[in-house]
């Protein structure tokens, strides 16, 4: 099988031999959940239950106030009592509101799940909306949600669908994990996605360290019965970080690239993350909102790594020890995520959210904490790009406060992968430097917004 990729990138250490090949250990029911009640991008959600509500394990509790198309709901992931309804600190190192849930052990068992739906007979709107009450977003990390995904604007039509199992970022093999114990929820999935979108032909992508998952999956796709017509194949990637995103998925699988400020739409694809696809299969066949998160957890002052299914919510500081051990005395940084992409955080006090792919739980010899020189203007950021941007005029533009020069060197369309902050020799931070400088942007578009909406007619 011929091995794809893309140019540039970095060939990182994968540090993954803690939980490779390890199946996914179900967490001991935590005596309490803290559910943040915006996990998506797009609108905000507001709380539907008020302190004292008993609530049951799928239950939604959130939801947007509007009928906007870019929320997702949140839904209650155990049985139990809402005790607070207050702002707490997540993933992003922001406050955010969270419903607190106390769990009742005697209800461990109950679930308030949505019927079964049967997503070949049902119509494409019904699968959607059904899509959306399950609150499914993204599970690869940006926390898109999957029904805005699937349902692309006129003019925009889709000729291929990519199942993105590269799992580039080191420590993380839950994806591995994934394809491994559910190979027929994801290949149902991914036909459940291509009956939706009408797309006829299909690519599981992952890396070639990966390898030996292929004859598994592709007896699969032989076997299973809803698949029969479809177009189904697996793409071999290089190892090579960052692979698992989408412009160099898209690149490397089916030689195309998405424009400058575009969508994988684009260029008539849809990437859909392989935890995402087996989601919207236990969707329609059980009914299941997604409660569950399966992550990583991993790194030199975790005693027990190990790949876990957990609540949305749980806390690995409320897992018992024989589950989970942490080393506190040698543990120097937290990371919710990838070591790459990633978000370092102050505590491990910090729930699970639908978008968590990994914790990683660092010893001092695992992180770099060197303070920043100097740029010497080698250029090693701009060579291994692999947006071919210019992250060095990017940083001097937001320096100097040009936000027009800093978007004309690539600022919109950079991936925050962080391979320039990793290759920089004067360790300068400059992915946390651009998703500042992107923030900016974002907070500047929404100040215009505003004033256009509020100016009289024709002084805008």
């Amino acid at each position: 099988m011929a091995v794809s990729t893309f140019k540039r990138g970095l060939k990182l250490a994968a540090r993954k031999q803690a939980t490779e090949g390890k199946s996914v250990e179900l967490v001991p029911v935590p005596p309490q959940v803290v559910i943040p009640v915006n996990q998506h991008f797009g609108a905000p959600n507001k709380p539907l239950v008020g302190v004292g509500d008993h609530v049951t394990r799928g239950q939604k509790i959130a939801d947007a106030a509007g009928p906007g198309p870019l929320t997702a709901p949140v839904h209650a992931s155990v049985s139990g009592t809402v005790k607070k309804i207050e702002p707490r600190l997540q993933q992003n190192n922001t406050g955010g509101i969270c419903i607190i849930i106390e769990t009742d052990p005697a209800e461990a068992a109950g679930q308030a799940f949505m019927p079964p739906l049967d997503p070949w007979t049902c119509t494409r709107e019904e699968a959607l909306e059904r899509i959306r009450d399950a609150g499914i977003i993204g599970m690869g990390g940006a926390g898109f949600p999957v029904h805005v995904k699937l349902n692309p604007p006129p003019g925009k039509p889709i000729d291929l669908i990519i199942a993105d199992g590269a799992e580039c970022e080191p420590y993380l093999t839950t994806d591995e994990a994934v394809m491994t114990e559910k190979p027929h929820l994801l290949i149902t999935g991914l036909a459940m996605v291509m009956r939706i979108t009408g797309v006829r032909r299909a690519i599981i992508g992952m890396e070639d360290n990966k390898a030996s998952l292929a004859p598994m999956i592709e007896r699969e796709i032989r076997l299973n019965e809803r698949v029969s017509g479809l177009d189904i194949s697996i793409g071999l990637c290089r190892t090579r970080y960052p692979q698992g995103g989408e412009k160099m998925l898209i690149k490397a699988l089916a030689g195309r690239e998405v424009p400058s400020g575009g969508l994988p739409m684009d260029v008539r694809c849809i990437v859909q993350n392989v935890g995402t696809l087996v989601a919207i299969a236990e969707a329609f066949t059980l009914g299941k909102p997604l409660i569950d998160r399966d992550l990583t957890v991993s790194g030199g002052a975790c005693k027990t790594p190990k790949n876990i299914r957990a609540p949305i919510g749980a806390m690995i500081t409320g897992f018992p020890p024989e589950f989970m051990d942490i080393d506190e005395r040698s543990l120097k940084k937290i990371i919710f995520g990838g070591p790459m992409m990633g978000n370092a955080v102050p505590t491990t006090d910090i729930p699970i959210q639908k978008n968590t792919s990994g914790i990683i739980l660092m010893t001092k010899a695992e992180t770099l904490a060197d303070a920043e020189g100097t740029c010497i203007r080698c250029g090693r950021c701009i060579r291994n790009c692999s947006c071919r941007l210019s992250p060095v005029i990017m940083n001097i533009a937001l320096e100097s406060g040009d936000m027009d020069e800093a978007v004309r060197a690539g600022l919109a369309d950079c991936v925050e992968c962080g391979s320039c902050s990793y290759v920089c020799p004067a360790r300068i931070k400059l992915v946390q430097r651009f998703r500042v400088g992107k923030q900016r942007l974002q907070a500047a578009k929404a100040r215009t917004d505003r004033k256009r909406e509020t100016a009289a007619p024709g002084k805008v």
